[in-house]
Order: structure tokens, then sequence, then C-alpha cells
């Protein structure tokens, strides 16, 4: 690399909480990819609380700082995962890495991942020194937050429009206005309001591809034909939905297509170990593993998908063209319904809501139906997969100290 190539290349810092599960992670590290991949030079580091961050591969120039974890309970609390230490005593710690790790990265741009000011705060040290450091900051939110009657207090309390106005350069919404405006429910004077939209920027939603497949990878024989790939992400709080797959199995054995079912890694013991047994009293019919670190390519070849409607899997059957049923959670979050909904008005994908009736019959004839419906790719919608290339172009603009002649490269992944 050239002297003058490197001074000019951009250094990207990017913050993800990550307090449970791994949408966050998976997000951060799409954005990253395509950062390295599309700015000649750049570097990215990705700062996060993910247990499991180790296990993801990463484009050549993005590296990892993992920070100490915390877990999320039923009730919207927190807690150290290390039982025995306060949590307060983890938020300085990880405070403290968040901080080290900016200097020593010495970042031109910080995108922080949904959180304003960080989870409990914790970012703040580093947004309060970033205009001393000429740092540009980002706030990128996913498409949908919440519903509003949860989302309005929640950021209230947070001082969340607060932080934005303050210290953000940009807001990005890795989506599409006509599908959803996360924004648009806050309770704002319209002084502020004004501000925040001169800020906001819709991306489109963040393409996914391939990633590298590493050496030696093996997928069950189920997936040597077609069948059903049933995702609920991380698995922490996908159980229903995979009790529900496995009822429309028991009770219709006759069901065309087999399932294979990824439980998630955060999906606990016992529950794994049930599931395990009812699925090996069904002779075949579906096959389960714990996790994959390149779901990517099931995702490819599956016929079908049947996943709870987080942001990840929706990019995913998005970019491969994938059918899916929606079983959207509702609970601590209505994300994910929203987002599942919208999708269904737009003609994207299927919904099942469990309000509307958990039967095991009535999963049976989705999944029955599934290989007979429309793919996404029957609908038109302008911009809807143009998220990484939008985030390349805008770091580019944020970052830029190289001559004005040296563009973006377009956005191929080799790593998703």
């Amino acid at each position: 690399m050239r002297l003058d190539e490197a001074s000019s290349a951009p250094r990207v810092l990017i913050y993800s909480h990550d307090t449970f599960g791994l949408g966050h992670l998976r997000r951060s590290r799409a954005i990253a990819n395509a950062i390295v991949a599309c700015n000649r030079g750049a570097q990215a580091m990705i700062v996060s609380g993910s247990p499991v961050v180790d296990r993801f591969a990463f484009a050549p120039g993005v590296r990892t700082v993992r920070l100490p974890p915390v877990t999320k309970f039923a009730d919207g609390n927190y807690a150290s995962l290390d039982a025995a230490t306060p949590l307060a005593r983890t938020v300085e710690q990880r405070s403290a890495i968040i901080a080290q790790a900016c200097g020593t990265f010495r970042p031109d741009l910080i995108i922080v991942d949904k959180e304003p000011a960080g989870f409990h705060g914790e970012l703040l040290p580093v947004l309060e020194g970033a205009a001393d450091r000429d740092i540009r900051l980002v706030l990128g939110l996913r498409d949908v937050l919440d519903d509003a009657d949860r989302l309005v207090p929640e950021w209230e309390r947070k001082g969340a429009i607060e932080t934005m106005v303050q210290f953000y350069d940009e807001i990005w919404v890795y989506g599409l206005s006509r599908i959803h405006q996360p924004l648009a429910a806050l309770p704002m004077d319209p002084e502020i309001a004004a501000r925040i939209d001169a800020r906001l920027i819709y991306t489109g939603y963040l393409r996914r591809d391939l990633p590298e497949r590493r050496a030696g990878r093996e997928e069950p024989a189920i997936a040597d034909g077609p069948f059903i790939l049933v995702t609920p992400g991380g698995g922490g709080d996908g159980a229903a939905l995979i009790d529900w797959v496995i009822a429309a199995y028991e009770a219709d054995p006759a069901i065309p297509l087999p399932a294979l079912i990824a439980f998630g890694p955060f999906l606990d013991t016992a529950t794994r170990d049930g599931f395990a047994a009812r699925i090996r009293a069904l002779g075949g019919k579906i096959a389960a593993i714990t996790f994959d670190s390149e779901i990517e390519f099931l995702l490819r070849k599956a016929a079908g998908i049947v996943a709870m409607g987080g942001y990840n899997t929706f990019c995913e059957i998005l970019s491969f063209d994938r059918r899916a049923i929606l079983v959207p959670r509702t609970e601590p979050r209505r994300e994910q319904a929203i987002r599942a909904l919208a999708a269904e008005r737009l003609g994207l994908a299927r919904v099942l809501m469990e309000a509307e009736g958990r039967t095991p019959g009535r999963m049976a004839a989705a999944l029955r139906d599934l290989p007979e419906q429309d793919p996404p790719s029957r609908v038109l919608v302008p911009g809807l997969l143009d998220g990484l290339d939008a985030v390349a172009r805008r770091v580019r603009a944020l970052t830029a100290r190289g001559s004005a002649d040296e563009e973006t490269r377009p956005c191929l992944q080799a790593y998703s």
C-alpha cells in the first residue's frame, strides 16, 4: 500500500453493545466487511459485547474487541454474565475497554449500533471526546425499533433524543421509509425534529452474500435435497417457534419437504435436548444443528425459510430471494411483528401470528404451501437492498482525505 493511500484510508470503529442474541453482531459484521471491501485500504474495528464474536470470520482489515458480556432477563433487566460481578462494575470495565480501543485504533469515524449513549451510558466518555479528536459520529438504526408505546418511554428515560442531537453527525436507518420510519413516533418539538430529519438517511436493507467457505465445511445430509430451513437466530427466544414446527410434523407426517432446524447457540440445553428427542421420533423428517456461523450457505440452498423475522434473517431472505414464513415474537419488543407485517403487506413474506392460533395444523398448512409462495423478487421495491453500498459511500464522504477522484469500489462482498 502506498503511504498516501494509507493516510487517506478510512478507519472506522463500530460499537455494538450486543446484550442478547446475534442480531447486533451480525449486522455490525456485514457493515464492517463492506467498508473494507468497498473503500481502498480501509480498516474497521468492531467493539462488541457478544460472547460468540470469536466464532465468526471477518474480512481482512476487520479486527474485533470483545467487551465483558451482559445478559438480559425476560423482564427487561440486565446483569453481568459473570454472576459474581455487579453490573455497575461490568459497565465500568466495558467503558474503559471502549475508550482504550478508541485511543489505540484512532478512528476517523465511529458507527454506533442502536444505542445512542451505549449500554447504560458506557459510550458517553468517547462521544464527549470525539469532537476534540476530529472523529465523526454516526448512529446506525435497524429499520424497526419498537412499538411507540414501548419505544417512547424507553428513549425518554435514556435521554436518547438529546444524545442524538448533541453528538451525532448523521443517523443511518438500515431500511426504507416506505416500510417503516423508526423515529416517527418519538415526540419532538419542531426545531429538534428538523435537526434530526436533516441528519437522517435511509440506506436500504443490508444485502448479504455467501461468505468465503471455510475449509472442511460439512452440512447435514438433509441439505443435499430440497428442505425447509427453520432458524430462530440466536435461539435464546426461539423455543416457541421450534416447538410449533416440530408439532406440525408430529401432527402431519406427510408434509412434503423435510425441515432442518438450527437451534441457535443461546437455546438452553434442557430445551434443546427435549426437542432433539422429539425430532428423533419423527424418523428423518426433521434434522437439527446447534449453530452454523456460515448459515448463509444453508439459507441459499433452502427451498423455504421459517424464521422469527429478526433484522438479519429478513435481509438474508431478501438477498437470497427465499420464500419465507415469519413467526415474529411480540415480547419484550414488537419489532419483529412490525417488520413482518409490513413485509407481508408488500408481498415479501407470509406471516403467522401466534395470537391468531398456534395449532399444529395451521403451521402444517403453511409448510405445505411454502414451496408455492411467490419469492420476494416478484415485488419490485426500488432501493430495497442498497444498504451496504450506501454505507460505503457515506463512510467515504465523512472520512475523505484523499484525492477527489478516488471513488468507492463496487461493494462486491467476499464475506457476508
